[in-house]
């Protein structure tokens, strides 16, 4: 039953995206309207992020970024506006936002990868909807942009190659007026548990 569930937000995310891109030509409303519809109802009721939620929402992610492929919609926006829609999901399911961020960053980075997209571009463009949908809600952008920033690369180190470092340098800096810094409690974690 949890694997029909799965498959059945895919596709109707994907299809959704699709159908929307093609009625408003807008790929980042698009996403932002489908995302946040599509979670509102998978996370009511989930406090933290956890196995499951990662999961809904990493299928909600491979949905939209299809859809924006098969389109030939602009990855990057698709990001940006999928970031925007998870932001707005949790904000109304009461769901901790900063792990959903940063889930949502590193889902795009995997699922951009898959689809052979600019990797890079699509973990800024995550990182700029954290910043645009964390000043919607009254979140700190600054915390929002580091979960996705830090979410996206360690995402991208799984993908091997030079990625991690052209992601890196994608969602550091000033991006959108935020000086966004980039946590990794992961590298550390990793080189103790060796």
């Amino acid at each position: 039953m949890a694997e029909e569930r799965k498959g059945g937000i895919f596709d109707s995310v994907k299809e959704g995206v699709v159908g929307a891109i093609r009625g408003v030509g807008d790929v980042a409303q698009a996403v932002v309207d489908t995302v946040s519809g599509t979670l509102v109802t998978a996370l009511k009721g989930v406090g933290e992020i956890t196995g499951a939620a990662t999961e809904v929402i990493f299928d909600t992610v491979r949905g939209v970024i299809q859809g924006a492929s098969d389109t030939g919609e602009d990855l990057s926006k698709a990001a940006k506006g999928v970031v925007v829609g998870v932001i707005r999901a949790t904000k109304e399911t009461g769901t901790e936002a900063l792990g959903a961020i940063s889930a949502t960053a590193g889902a795009v980075v995997k699922n951009t990868s898959e689809v052979s997209g600019d990797v890079a571009g699509a973990a800024r463009g995550a990182v700029e909807g954290a910043i645009e949908g964390a000043r919607e809600v009254g979140l700190s952008a600054e915390e929002a942009a580091s979960a996705a920033a830090s979410g996206a690369v360690k995402a991208a180190g799984g993908l091997g190659g030079t990625v991690v470092e052209q992601v890196r340098d994608a969602v550091t800096g000033t991006i959108s007026g935020v000086k966004v810094i980039l946590r990794e409690p992961f590298k550390g974690e990793d080189e103790e548990k060796k």
